[in-house]
């Protein structure tokens, strides 16, 4: 359940997160909306404003006709999150919360190019990367649906007209949740804060992640405050997620590999998201029983994972073709469900 996107300059790279501080390319520079003149920022918010009602609207054949030519041409993954964010947004409130100029005219040919917008030093600056990027002014729009359950964030990129003209067409489309389980970002930060104090490092960790999703808009863009946010939840990392090699997580005489754990949200409550590599061609209730094992085993070796989460949703991947089966279980079923006759956890 993480970002959506859509975007092609022509066979490049997708945009990148910027977390260092290399100099800008020569000819680079970026404006926020201070710092625009009154005509270029109204009619940034406006072509921003335009995208997005369209985009609130669900009307996709719109959205294509205001699309750069390479976009359009491949336009399906943005039809289908315009469609699926339709639910969440179609009676919010709809507002251009940040514009961001990027002049990259002067490029000699298309390279990584990293754009400073702000003062410098500021908490307020925003650093953006973006790899391969060809020559051309483009800009970044960010906003907000609102006043509705799901409250969410769309980010368009936006190119000019290379023809000179003041039109800008949309180049990339990501939509990203302001809210999981009920909270913002700021709460999953201070609740983390509290859990890594009293040393619950799976819970801090977790929790850490789900405030940079929250609060980044966007994976190529980063800012003071959510490099002190990553540097934090750092400090709290737990020695034994799984990476490059998964976590083995023993239940009795079995043993699982965990490759994968992150947050996701059921009827807008907080769970922790399991994917382990399962035994193949299991019949139902075998394959049940298997990933009961998995949440009780993941309990009994963090067992402070039961405050943190509303439950467990597992999913049981195997190889090839096969739909993995999947089970979601509040923490008190999966505490209170005795494992299959014959097996100990």
């Amino acid at each position: 359940m993480r970002c959506r996107f859509s975007m092609d300059w022509g066979k490049v790279p997708l945009l990148a997160v910027a977390l260092g501080l290399a100099p800008p390319a020569f000819g680079v520079s970026c404006m926020t909306e201070s710092q625009m003149s009154a005509a270029q920022r109204t009619n940034l918010q406006q072509s921003a404003q335009m995208l997005g009602d369209n985009v609130k609207a669900a009307n996709a054949a719109a959205v294509r006709t205001q699309t750069i030519a390479t976009v359009a041409a491949q336009f399906d993954g943005i039809a289908d999150s315009i469609q699926t964010i339709n639910s969440s947004i179609q009676h919010a409130a709809l507002t251009v919360d940040a514009v961001y100029l990027l002049d990259a005219s002067d490029l000699k040919a298309a390279e990584e190019t990293q754009f400073f917008c702000g003062v410098t030093g500021s908490p307020l600056t925003v650093e953006i990367t973006i790899p391969a990027l060809p020559p051309g002014k483009y800009a970044l729009a960010i906003l907000h649906a609102t006043g509705v359950q799901q409250p969410q964030q769309l980010s368009l990129v936006l190119e000019n007209d290379p023809a000179g003209g003041q039109d800008w067409k949309l180049a990339g489309f990501f939509t990203r949740p302001m809210m999981m389980g009920g909270h913002d970002g700021v709460w999953f930060w201070t609740q983390a804060r509290d859990y890594a104090a009293k040393k619950q490092l799976w819970d801090a960790w977790f929790y850490y992640q789900t405030a940079e999703y929250l609060l980044d808009p966007v994976d190529f863009i980063s800012s003071p405050n959510l490099q002190k946010l990553q540097r934090e939840a750092e400090q709290a990392r737990p020695d034994s997620l799984p990476g490059s090699d998964p976590l083995h997580l023993s239940s009795g005489t079995q043993t699982f590999d965990i490759v994968s754990l992150h947050t996701g949200e059921l009827s807008n409550q907080l769970d922790l998201v399991v994917t382990y590599n399962a035994t193949p061609n299991q019949d139902p209730v075998t394959a049940r029983a298997q990933v009961t094992a998995v949440m009780r085993a993941l309990l009994q070796q963090h067992p402070e994972l039961q405050t943190a989460f509303h439950g467990l949703w597992v999913y049981a991947a195997t190889p090839g073709n096969q739909s993995p089966f999947a089970l979601e279980l509040p923490m008190d079923q999966i505490k209170n469900s005795a494992p299959p006759p014959g097996q100990h956890s």
